[in-house]
């Protein structure tokens, strides 16, 4: 396979909070093609105490390079991959969660992830998951389509993107999907009128959401005395549960069994922004266990 080339969010940051030294262990829970792994395990010297993570066949394929190093790869979803680790009892010094879809996902339009890019209805993160964006779209009924719209997208005319896509059933093509969205909102806004609709249906398809509540306690578990764990959010969606759960663990109460390392969520600066424009969503907290 050709060599993938993919620029880490918020690489200083990461480095600051999580701090590796060397022979430390690390699990990278969303390691997609390595671009945060590979910076922190030149400082462990350690690649045989780092667990990789990823649920895309094509990234597991990118982390070969890790695993004859040492590193134990795992093709699982963060929530599989986590329970597993509570579960044979393993703890680690650094957590790293990379959270949201990937460049090559939007960049790769056979995924079906883009309204920029003419492909299949797909949207799965994981090529083994059955649910895919055309069922969505295609077969859910009226109620829990808007809901998807609303409550995922935070898209304030649902009621009427749903009917549109109704009407227009069957939609094969994100390139029709993202034509009958446009057709229903009004014009104006920078922001292209697709957008926060396949947002939602993506989080829906890849259950991004109720995955990152049912994993944040797990990843808590999986700390060391000391360890930091650090979390990428690209959405407020996202972002709202992060500080939620690091808050509700940590702080100045006498109890707190963690310190919360940033107390605002911590940006790309623009000179980030300008060589990695998906840097300009990406905001990290991280909490260190007492």
């Amino acid at each position: 396979m050709s060599q993938i080339i993919h620029t880490p969010v918020l690489l200083d940051a990461v480095m600051t909070y999580l701090a590796p030294q060397s022979g430390e262990s690390y699990l990278d829970l969303t390691a997609g093609y390595g671009g945060h792994a590979g910076v922190v395990l030149e400082h462990t010297q350690a690649p045989k105490g780092a667990v990789l993570v990823d649920r895309d066949q094509t990234a597991i394929e990118a982390l070969g390079e890790f695993k004859s190093q040492g590193a134990r790869v795992i093709h699982a979803s963060f929530e599989e991959a986590s329970q597993l680790l509570v579960q044979q009892e393993e703890h680690f010094d650094m957590l790293l969660a990379d959270l949201g879809v990937s460049s090559l996902h939007l960049n790769t339009s056979s995924r079906g992830f883009a309204f920029s890019q003419d492909g299949p209805l797909d949207m799965r993160m994981d090529q083994r998951a059955e649910l895919t964006a055309a069922a969505i779209v295609n077969t859910y009924d009226k109620e829990s389509l808007e809901h998807i719209l609303r409550t995922y997208g935070e898209e304030p005319r649902a009621r009427a993107v749903t009917a549109a896509i109704i009407e227009h059933r069957p939609i094969q093509t994100t390139a029709e999907l993202a034509k009958v969205i446009a057709g229903a909102l009004p014009r104006g806004s920078k922001m292209h009128p697709a957008t926060r609709s396949f947002q939602a249906i993506r989080i829906a398809v890849n259950d991004e959401l109720g995955q990152l509540e049912r994993s944040i306690p797990l990843w808590l578990r999986l700390l060391k005395p000391g360890g930091r764990l650090a979390a990428i959010s690209f959405h407020s969606l996202e972002d709202r549960i992060v500080k939620r759960a690091f808050a509700d663990v940590a702080g100045n109460r006498y109890d707190a069994g963690y310190t919360l390392l940033t107390k605002h969520p911590v940006v790309a600066d623009n000179d980030e922004i300008a060589i990695n424009p998906r840097a300009r969503s990406a905001k990290l907290r991280a909490l260190q266990q007492k």
